[in-house]
């Protein structure tokens, strides 16, 4: 048994593990320190590393507990370290499966069966049983953390790796080493507003922070404190009319308004200490709503409308919009202290032909994933047939205006019909173009009828009134209003 610290050559590889295990899991530094410790390491095995772990430091490690009492503290530290690794990468094929059977079941968190083998390890290996639970812990926050970004974020182009560095940061910020010591417990402090076009994604972007917050495990329980899968609330502020957005957010009580006929609790009210609450398209959100958001983010309190008690909020806040947000600050639209509490990161979501622009084979791989989900069968022939038809029926430089959305739709619409045209302007509305083109020239439109002819036009040529704001800077609703408005005339 040894009694003196690590060797110069131990310590060199333990220090550049914990590298490893506390850096950012999707940056290429990451990934350059793994091929160094571990020459030869294909990234995507997730074995790889702990083998050579064991296999350079097994000896030290199987010493444990004894070996930590007799090390010094930064030596302790790192032997640690590894230790948490080994432990982690062979639980990692139940903590997986658990993660698959909780994302499909609603209710209260499942049974975790071999909770008490993987505590029982930790302790074995030197840690009391309080830095057991926590690590636990912390093992199940990773894998969920792994899985939404790697299962509902596919793509392996440059901007997607950013987009994955990004989320990571959000979870588990820059310093994981910080992250463990103390900001754990303070992550809804932290808000995260993402930017990005109509389809691209940022609702499995926001679900990919929201569904890998912290969940303490409950040994007397026998499971995980909170359900995952029912801990991350959506809503999209764009479907409700401005009347009714205060209630949907906080909630209101009998008779606060006519037809209250009953109590109503709001996306604020339902949200849990470990969950996060996403505001899709917050650039549709009202000033004195803002207002009412802004104190929530600060004092972590709310009032239903009509009531009087104030109510916690524990839970995080995610928040997009598909809206330039330099027009609408620039246009007196987003309030500057809200935009400053909201954004403690901003991350862009990639468009679809920018991530083909980086990488052809982008689209391959994600028609492939879509087939599969949509058929719900791996079938490389099927897929192929779809890739076929695309590269068929689309110009070479198609620039997906839908994005992802629009590919799914182009999948389902190949798998149905053998091929795929997107919508274009019909000749009547070809011939509508026409005609607010030559009242333009003659000088024969006012203000609001140059904005319904251009807002019609732009309807009949993407088919929603998501596209028409984008292009427009309008919210959704105004840009209805502005379609509806020419239609009828």
């Amino acid at each position: 048994m040894r009694s003196t610290g690590l060797t110069s050559s131990e310590r060199e590889f333990l220090s550049a593990l914990a590298d490893v295990i506390f850096g950012n899991s999707y940056s290429p530094e990451r990934a350059k320190v793994i091929l160094r410790i571990a020459p030869g390491t294909v990234l995507a095995d997730r074995e790889a590393l702990s083998h050579a772990v064991m296999t350079r430091v097994g000896d030290l490690l199987r010493q444990a507990p004894e070996v930590l009492q007799r090390l010094p503290g930064a030596d302790r530290g790192l032997v640690e370290a590894a230790l948490l690794y080994v432990a982690y990468h062979r639980h990692v094929p139940q903590i997986d499966a658990h993660i698959e059977r909780q994302a499909t079941t609603a209710g209260e968190a499942l049974a975790v069966d071999f909770g008490k083998d993987v505590l029982a390890e930790l302790v074995r290996s030197g840690f009391d049983e309080a830095r057991a639970l926590h690590y636990f812990g912390l093992y199940f926050q990773l894998r969920r953390a792994f899985y939404f970004m790697e299962r509902s974020l596919a793509g392996d182009c440059e901007s997607m790796r950013r987009m994955r560095e990004s989320l990571w940061k959000n979870v588990f910020t820059h310093d994981m080493r910080a992250y463990d010591a103390g900001l754990l417990n303070r992550m809804e402090d932290f808000s995260t507003l993402l930017l990005g076009e109509t389809g691209t994604g940022k609702g499995n972007a926001a679900a990919a922070i929201g569904r890998s917050e912290f969940i303490p495990y409950l040994p007397e329980k026998r499971r995980f404190a909170a359900n995952f899968a029912e801990s991350f609330i959506a809503i999209n502020l764009s479907q409700f009319p401005e009347t009714l957005i205060e209630s949907e957010l906080f909630g209101h009580r009998k008779g606060a308004f006519t037809g209250a006929i009953d109590h109503h609790e709001g996306v604020f009210g339902r949200c849990n200490l470990h969950g996060a609450l996403f505001l899709d398209e917050i650039g549709e959100v009202p000033i004195p709503v803002q207002i009412k958001l802004l104190q929530v983010l600060q004092e972590r309190t709310f009032v239903p409308v009509g009531g009087r008690e104030n109510k916690r909020f524990s839970g995080r806040v995610i928040a997009a919009t598909n809206r330039p947000l330099d027009a609408l600050r620039r246009d007196g639209r987003f309030r500057e202290d809200f935009f400053y509490r909201l954004c403690s990161d901003v991350i862009e979501v990639p468009t679809l032909r920018q991530r083909i622009a980086e990488s052809p084979a982008e689209l391959e791989l994600l028609v492939g994933l879509l087939v599969a989900r949509i058929a719900g069968v791996d079938d490389k022939n099927v897929a192929a047939v779809v890739r076929e038809a695309l590269h068929r029926d689309l110009p070479r430089d198609y620039p997906w205006p839908g994005n992802v959305r629009e590919l799914e739709q182009a999948v389902r619409r190949v798998l149905l019909t053998g091929s795929y045209r997107p919508q274009v302007a019909s000749p009547g509305s070809q011939d509508a173009e026409e005609r607010l083109i030559a009242r333009l020239r003659a000088g024969e439109l006012t203000a609001d009828a140059l904005l319904s002819g251009y807002s019609a036009m732009l309807y009949d040529r993407f088919g929603s009134y998501a596209a028409v704001a984008e292009r427009t800077q309008l919210d959704p609703r105004t840009s209805r209003k502005y379609v509806l408005s020419a239609k009828s005339g």
